[in-house]
């Protein structure tokens, strides 16, 4: 690639993006991820962007030399032309490839998306992603044959990222040999925790697949055991039954059906009449005692010294004896109230737990950090320590710390080889989502969910306990985990791409390249690892402002990771993630937006250092306000970067309020900055509305997008012609800040212009015409008929512009008001008044010229060539 700007040429990215196609994709790519991008979905990682959104990126970032780009159709057996195709052949796909990239722009953008689906490979190619994550980006560029380097100050991120690139050199049979030594030695002990007497047939033992727990307090007035349900829902019902609730008795302990959980009730076994939906805990965190009727606060309750006990109260079951032998789904699966037994089995654990010996090695005896989000803060309001969760054995019970225990024991003692024993850890690692006393029942959709439901710790008085290792029905356990990992791996052998054709979502067959190649990983902060310094592309989510605190979230996979890893990694000698450096906006560690903006500036500046000079740097980032706009903007610009376009990734926008933060993304291009000419926001203000409107005009010739989406991307091409003038766009004798810029640049998107801007943008073109008129007006406020009768124009028999010696025009002047005339009224009528009377300019109209007046009149001195009006107001 050249080095030299001026020989750099528009990259497809920036000259048009095929949103139509990428947000309907994604649609439905994150409603399948697993069968989408199994490799992505591995393990948890936060805000995680969707590998569609970024393979789009990727290809209209990546391939733009039709030299250095091959093609292969995954679909066809001699599919790759400069390998097997006659000469004649190959320049003809290379004169197609060409001609393909040279026509993509705003009306266009799909001219390349016929490569989305392909093989596509690149010479030459060299991505950074400085925030990678979970390596989203880089598992989507290393598609494309680039060489990749990831950077991520966080360790779990960076060991998910490491085995997701790792994946296809791994044999899936060692895989396979590694989980069956695991299971061999551990599965029937880690079964037997979690058995149950069938209801059905009494001589059947059935699988438990989730218990259900319910947090006791003693009433501080009468000493009273509560209960703290907030209802006594178990769970929606099943099959013929779905609409219908299991529904607890609180006075005998019986799961029964009924018909309407929200009125009176009656317990099929014990008689007792009450309204299911009525629990003891109200909102806003209060119990209230069934035998006293005091109200308390629980927090308080246990501020006062109190502690919470626990109550097994019902099971789900999964008899698969009862299944084998043919009964009916309501038979094998359902739900019971927990029996003595129930409760001796979970007693039984917690013995062995009690007399814990190696296998207390393999569980976090760490406490608790506090932080934004583990104690209560702006950013979360869930404060775990109040609810007495100090250490991280506290968040599981003992029968949930003997059983993972003793999983993470076998997979480190039955494995002998490191990579194998990785990914066994990795599945280990994200089924602990599901295996914490965090994880509630879903009743409606009658499953589990895990921990993270909020990107926080969410203390909570019910709790569903999971089955460690698995049986044939279940949500996040340890072995339907590793089918998640397995099938993850084999997809990294053989990727394949899911392409949407006549409204239907269509599979190639797989690429012949694997999910791999050159890459390298940084644990580290981007300030300070070391990079190469031509980097052709980057491509990142980077942080935003109210971003997740990773380093405190990501310390529950952490704590337990790093009792296998720490020996061999010193990513993981560290009790806890480091958090200093995170560029973050923390208040717990007293970092405001303004230390956030900082760091991002200093990232930025690296990012530049280290980026080719015909390199772009693409990101994906939350739309907000004006405020926050403006101070991106300033920093890309600031630290050499020339914005050149925006496209918004979120399908179904309606609208663009503007003051309005809509929760939404946009995807940034950016180049580093050519040379900065000065001008006036007059002038820029006119290029902008001009830009505007050509944008829109031309995204509606070829596409069908929303108002929203349209003014998303021409908020990026205004961003773009400010990014030519950054610190040099003076106003009223002053240098205008990007904040200020931006906040026009929406009301100007917003349709929010003047027919004195309409006028001079008309003035500016050779032959206008009234169809012109209508285009400039459409998209704003003004009405082609309220220039009309400004007299900008007239049209009685042939259309011209007006000017400060039409008759009409001077009419309309003369009839105002001084105090009411516009800038540009204000310095026609004093050019007609200059011309007739050759005495001092303003005298006879008692005017004071002001800066709007004299940028006006440059820019009409520029425009139309008239000496008279720079000399007009020249002094």
């Amino acid at each position: 690639m050249s080095d030299s700007n001026d020989l750099r040429s528009d990259l497809p990215i920036e000259r048009g993006f095929p949103i139509e196609q990428v947000n309907d994709l994604a649609d439905r790519e994150g409603r399948a991820k697993l069968h989408y991008r199994p490799l992505t979905t591995m393990h948890k990682w936060w805000a995680r962007r969707l590998g569609s959104v970024f393979r789009a990126i990727s290809l209209y970032s990546l391939v733009s030399d039709p030299d250095q780009v091959t093609v292969r159709d995954p679909d066809k057996a001699d599919h790759d032309l400069a390998e097997f195709g006659e000469v004649s052949e190959v320049e003809a796909a290379k004169a197609e490839l060409k001609e393909m990239i040279e026509r993509v722009d705003l009306s266009e953008p799909d001219a390349m998306w016929d490569l989305y689906d392909k093989d596509v490979r690149v010479d030459d190619a060299d991505v950074l992603d400085p925030f990678m994550g979970g390596g989203t980006s880089l598992l989507e560029a290393i598609r494309f044959d680039a060489d990749v380097t990831g950077v991520d100050l966080n360790p779990v991120a960076w060991f998910i990222t490491k085995k997701e690139l790792e994946a296809n050199t791994v044999d899936l049979e060692d895989l396979r040999n590694g989980f069956e030594k695991v299971e061999a030695a551990i599965a029937d002990k880690l079964q037997s925790q979690y058995e149950t007497t069938c209801p059905n047939n009494g001589e059947h033992i059935a699988d438990v697949v989730y218990a259900f727990w319910v947090r006791e307090l003693d009433c501080t007035s009468c000493g009273e055991v509560v209960p703290l349900f907030k209802d006594y829902r178990v769970a929606k019902g099943r099959y013929e039954d779905d609409d219908r609730y299991h529904v607890y008795c609180p006075d005998c302990g019986n799961v029964f059906l009924t018909d309407d959980y929200e009125t009176e009730t009656i317990c099929s076994d014990c008689g007792n009449e009450y309204v299911p939906e009525n629990g003891p805990v109200s909102s806003g965190g209060h119990y209230g005692c069934p035998s006293c009727g005091l109200k308390y606060s629980i927090v308080d309750a246990l501020a006062d010294g109190q502690s919470y006990d626990e109550s097994l109260y019902a099971l789900e079951y999964y008899c698969t004896e009862c299944e084998d032998e043919g009964k009916d789904r309501p038979a094998y699966k359902g739900f019971k109230p927990a029996a003595e037994e129930d409760v001796d089995s979970f007693e039984r654990a917690s013995e062995r737990w009690a007399n814990r010996d190696k296998i207390d090695e393999y569980a976090p005896k760490g406490d608790i950090p506090r932080g934004a989000i583990t104690a209560s803060s702006s950013i979360s309001g869930n404060d775990v320590f109040q609810h007495g969760y100090e250490s991280w054995r506290d968040m599981f019970n003992d029968r949930q710390l003997y059983c993972l225990s003793t999983l993470l024991e076998a997979i480190d003692e039955e494995v002998t080889d490191q990579t194998v024993k990785e990914y066994l850890l990795l599945a280990f690692s994200d089924s602990l989502m599901f295996q914490n006393n965090f994880s509630v029942y879903n009743i409606n959709a009658t499953k589990i969910r895990g921990i993270f439901r909020q990107n926080s710790f969410m203390p909570t008085v019910e709790y569903a306990e999971n089955n460690v290792w698995g049986t044939r029905a279940g949500l996040g356990t340890f072995s339907n985990t590793w089918v998640k990992i397995v099938d993850a791996v084999d997809y990294a052998h053989s990727p394949t791409e899911r392409y949407i054709e006549d409204g239907e979502t269509q599979e190639t067959a797989p690429f012949e390249k694997s999910v791999g190649g050159e890459y390298t990983l940084h644990q580290g902060d981007i300030n300070e690892v070391d990079l190469e310094s031509e980097y052709d592309a980057i491509i990142t989510d980077p942080p935003y402002y109210d971003n997740v605190v990773y380093s405190e979230v990501s310390d529950f996979f952490y704590v337990w990771q790093r009792l296998l890893l720490a020996d061999g990694y010193d990513e993981f000698k560290p009790e806890t993630t480091p958090r200093e450096d995170s560029i973050v906006a923390n208040p717990a560690q007293g970092k405001g937006a303004d230390v956030f903006e900082s760091e991002l500036k200093n990232a930025l500046s690296r990012m530049h250092d280290v980026l080719s000079d015909d390199g772009v740097l693409v990101f994906t980032y939350r739309h907000g306000t004006p405020d926050t706009w403006g101070t991106l903007l300033e920093s890309l610009c600031e630290e050499g970067f020339d914005v050149t376009a925006t496209y918004p990734i979120s399908a179904n926008l309606s609208e663009f309020v503007v003051g309005e933060e809509l929760n939404f993304s946009v995807v940034v291009v950016a180049r580093p900055a050519t040379d900065r000419e000065p001008i006036s926001w007059s002038s820029l203000r006119r290029r902008v509305h001009r830009t505007a409107s050509e944008t829109r005009e031309r995204l509606q010739s070829g596409q069908t997008l929303s108002e929203g989406d349209i003014s998303i991307v021409e908020m990026g091409r205004c961003f773009r012609e400010y990014s030519n003038h950054h610190r040099k766009v003076h106003r009223g004798g002053s240098v205008m800040s990007a904040t200020d810029v931006v906040s026009e640049i929406y009301d100007i998107i917003s349709g929010n212009v003047t027919p004195d801007e309409i006028y001079l943008d008309l003035l500016e073109l050779d032959e206008t015409t009234l169809d012109d008129v209508n285009r400039f007006c459409r998209g704003t406020d003004i009405d082609p008929e309220d220039l009309r009768r400004r007299a900008l124009f007239v049209a009685d028999e042939e259309f011209a512009l007006t000017d400060w010696s039409t008759e009409e025009r001077l009419d309309y002047l003369r009839e105002k008001d001084v105090d009411d005339l516009s800038p540009l009224e204000k310095v026609q009528l004093l050019r007609y008044e200059d011309e007739k009377d050759a005495t001092a300019p303003g005298e006879q109209l008692d005017l004071e010229v002001t800066s709007e007046m004299i940028d006006i009149a440059e820019e009409l001195a520029t425009i139309t060539d008239e000496e008279g009006y720079r000399t007009l107001v020249g002094a």
